[in-house]
This record gives structure tokens, sequence and C-alpha cells, in this order.
């Protein structure tokens, strides 16, 4: 087949996002509920508990995390929705929203045609948000729940392209064209699609950045810490085929790190990033 499915794509989603009334796919619906609501300034944990409450996979996520290892260092267990949402903050309600949207578009029957592949990404996207939370608290001065939600909707414009092209039966059975799609245009679209949404310049610049080959000398910035995270799941948790498409070099993001200190970060944060990725549902 040609290319035009892909073209047909582009330009549907150029359409989407360029107009005066953003079209937002369906699958954001309960991010916008969230969002809606933590607009408000005087907003109480009890109100946002009730709309949460409503939402029985929200709910349970945001239990699991305020009792994961790296939101409860206490281990006093909390089995309530509004003392989890305590403990874990506003940010993290947010970016939670954001986890539910996302998993629940890849479980949707109508994605079943690319079952393998929403595996992969949706386990890659947990372990770059879960590794960007405990490097931001490890080794830099980034906010760790501003690094959590940056980690993961860095790949948001794969989830977005791929709610499209299953409506696409060449490129449902053309899986190389798919992935050209989707490596080559996943940067530039999550940054149009989060651009629409209104969230701040620093997060689009951190989607539209991940991939750009660079040297990383420190941690200062959120972009930078997301190529890194991003760089070091992809060493064992990459989303790209790489019969399909060439796979970037993970030696790239570790410059400032000799190989005996990385692996003992690793291994000293394996735990809370396991704890983590079991919140968001890796």
């Amino acid at each position: 087949m040609t290319n035009q499915s892909s073209f047909s794509i582009l330009e549907d989603i150029a359409r989407d996002l360029s107009g005066e009334v953003v079209s937002f796919p369906t699958f954001l619906d309960i991010t916008f509920q969230v969002r809606t609501a933590l607009k408000n300034p005087n907003l109480a944990i009890d109100q946002l508990g009730t709309l949460i409450g409503a939402e029985p996979l929200m709910s349970t996520k945001i239990i699991r995390l305020a009792n994961s290892v790296a939101m409860n260092r206490s281990g006093r267990t909390i089995v309530d929705l509004n003392s989890a949402i305590s403990r874990v903050g506003m940010e993290s309600v947010r970016t939670l929203s954001f986890a539910v949207a996302m998993e629940q578009l890849l479980n949707s029957k109508k994605m079943a045609p690319f079952e393998a592949f929403s595996r992969r990404l949706w386990e890659h996207t947990v372990h770059v948000a879960a590794l960007s939370r405990v490097l931001a608290r490890r080794l830099t001065q980034v906010n760790p729940d501003e690094a959590l939600f940056a980690g993961l909707v860095h790949d948001i414009g794969v989830f977005y392209l791929m709610s499209r092209a299953v409506n696409f039966p060449e490129l449902v059975t053309d899986t190389a064209e798919l992935e050209q799609l989707l490596v080559h245009w996943h940067d530039q679209i999550g940054h149009a699609l989060l651009a629409a949404m209104g969230l701040p310049e620093e997060l689009l610049l951190v989607v539209q950045e991940h991939e750009v080959e660079r040297k990383v000398d420190s941690l200062k910035t959120l972009s930078d810490l997301i190529f890194v995270a991003n760089r070091l799941a992809g060493i064992r948790h990459g989303w790209r085929n790489p019969a399909l498409a060439g796979l970037p070099d993970p030696t790239t993001s570790c410059q400032f790190f000799d190989a005996e200190a990385l692996n003992t970060l690793l291994a000293e944060s394996a735990e809370d990033v396991a704890s983590l990725k079991a919140a968001l549902g890796g």
C-alpha cells in the first residue's frame, strides 16, 4: 500500500487541533473532569473525592499510589479515598486521571488489533513515569510529582495516533507503515494535543524534545530528565519494534553516570519504581 492512510490521519489531526473548537478524543473525558475540578482554587479534598469516587479505576489507582513505597515511607496503610488524595496531592490526582484515560483507551475493544503493541507501550509509559519520579527525587531539584506527570504523558502522541489509526484498516494490517507513522510523528502530535489542552510550555517542550538526540551533562531541566528516563527505560521496556524502526542509542543518556554508579542507582531505585508502576497499572 501507499502512505495515503498516514497522510489522511495527519490531515485529520491537523484540522482537529488547529481549529477554534478542538474535538478531543473521548478517552480523555475523565482527565477533563479532573482538570476542570482542579481549576477551582477553593476545591476541598472531599469534593474531589466525591468526583473521583464515581470512577472505580481512578479511586483504586489513587489508593494504590498512596500506599506505594515511593509515597508512603511510614508504611501506615491508607484505605479511604480522601486520605489517599491528601497523601498523594492534587498534582498526582491529575497524573492518575491521564493514566486512567490512557489505560482505558488501550484496553478498549476497538484497540484489540493492537493488543501486543498496546502492552509494550503501556509498560514503557509507566516505567518512564516511575523512573522519572525516582530520578527527580534522588538526583535533581525538579519536582518529583511534575516529573511523574511528564513521564506519563511524554508519549501521549503515540496513544492519540493509535486511537485514530484503528479507523484505517490499511494501517491495522500494515504494521511497518504504522510503526513509521508513530515513530516520526508522535512527538509533534503529542505537543499539539497538549498545547490544545492548554498545558504549560515547559511540558510541551518535554514532549517535543524527549527523543531529540543530544548530549546531556546534568539533570537540571525537566526536559533533560525525561529524555534520560526515556532512554534508560527503552533498554528493556521500549515500545518500538526493532525489526521495523531503528532504536535510539541508550548510551547517550548516561554520559554523566559511570556504569557502576548507574547500576547502583537503578538497583537502589528498583523497589520505588516497581511500587509506582504497580500503582499506575503497569
